[in-house]
């Protein structure tokens, strides 16, 4: 079949072209001879998979005419030539199942989640019956329950991934029927760098509280971790023995990273040693934070909702945990701390041709600067 294709392919100035010979007998009715197509790509890999689905659409689009000509298309067309369109949730399990592999539960959750939202507002269809005025509908009604539309853009983002994975797997004649559909400007909450003295404040109170929770924020405010790395860590990724006391960030089946990068070590100093400390002298569980986290998975929405409650409460109302991660920048920014010496401890992607290469900073180089902040 590969093969096939590719003798369909050529080569022009680097890009590739798709050209098949029309079947003789259609000749009359399609008006040439032959069909070339652009396909504005220098990747084989991409031309190959576009020239399937080209393939695919054609010889369903010449069926029925060959069998009109033979005068058998009223017996089979409607059997035969008619490509089926899944339900949409039959869809999402296909995503699921092609898509979801290896990634986080909360991946698999969202999708049914938000295709849920869908179907209980349009009903589950086949795909080819729905149109964009279906689109604008689930939108108005999502508006209408006063939900943010930043909520609204993920649901549309995971719906229209769903049907665009299926149209090109079905070769499916339809445009995606929730691409484009107007969303107004929302007002995102911009996620506020949190002040060194505000971070010393809360760090003092975490110190007097000495529970779990506060133990968690003490670790996030002196490492830049992000909730779900923190929240997700097991007790043995804490070193506490070594010369230079390290946490270990890496996959857990409980909880998945952001990145490649974000599998990365960082040095334990100020609030952050505090609180690896008290986690391992009251370790009750093989989990850093069994309040958030099992052999299932771990639940750092209900963490942000817990932390951000009690930060606002007794700090200021524009306090979020994620705001500890925005500060150690700065605060590593403010003592000259190379850049990438910063991506490496946040676990950034800088996009650097370089990136991937060498070891990085050791953990004593790194120590050094998060002891200054």
């Amino acid at each position: 079949m590969v093969d096939q294709i590719s003798s369909y392919l050529y080569q022009k100035r680097g890009f590739y072209y798709f050209s098949r010979r029309i079947p003789k007998e259609l000749h009359s009715q399609c008006g040439c001879k032959r069909i070339v197509l652009a396909l504005n790509t220098r990747s084989r890999a991409k031309a190959l998979k576009y020239s399937q689905v080209i393939c695919q659409r054609l010889d369903d689009k010449w069926l029925p005419m060959r069998l009109e000509a033979m005068g058998i298309a009223p017996v089979l067309t409607n059997d035969v030539t008619k490509h089926p369109s899944p339900l949409l949730s039959e869809a999402m399990q296909h995503y699921l199942q092609l898509k979801g592999i290896g990634k986080a539960k909360t991946f698999h959750q969202a999708a049914i989640r938000n295709t849920k939202v869908v179907t209980d507002i349009l009903g589950d269809r086949v795909l080819t019956e729905y149109r964009s005025v279906d689109a604008g509908r689930v939108r108005d009604e999502l508006l209408a329950r006063n939900l943010s539309v930043l909520s609204i853009r993920r649901i549309f983002t995971t719906v229209k991934a769903i049907i665009n994975l299926s149209i090109t797997e079905n070769g499916l004649d339809i445009r995606n029927p929730f691409s484009q559909i107007y969303l107004p400007d929302g007002e995102s909450k911009k996620r506020v760098s949190i002040p060194v003295d505000t971070i010393r404040e809360i760090q003092q109170a975490c110190y007097q509280y000495d529970d779990d929770m506060r133990w968690l924020i003490a670790l996030i405010s002196d490492t830049g971790l992000r909730l779900a790395e923190a929240a997700g860590l097991h007790i043995n990724d804490l070193h506490l023995d070594e010369e230079i006391p390290y946490v270990d960030v890496k996959r857990h089946p409980w909880r998945s990273l952001k990145t490649k990068g974000s599998q990365r070590q960082i040095p334990l100093v100020g609030a952050s040693l505090w609180a690896a400390q008290r986690i391992k002298a009251h370790a009750t569980s093989e989990y850093a934070f069994p309040r958030y986290t099992n052999h299932d998975r771990c639940n750092a929405n209900s963490a942000s909702n817990g932390l951000n409650k009690w930060l606002q409460s007794h700090f200021r109302e524009d306090i979020v945990i994620h705001g500890f991660r925005h500060a150690m920048r700065d605060r590593l920014r403010a003592v000259s701390c190379p850049s990438e010496m910063i991506d490496q401890i946040g676990g950034w992607s800088s996009g650097k041709i370089g990136e991937g290469y060498g070891e990085g900073y050791s953990l004593h180089n790194i120590s050094v600067m998060l002891v200054k902040v």
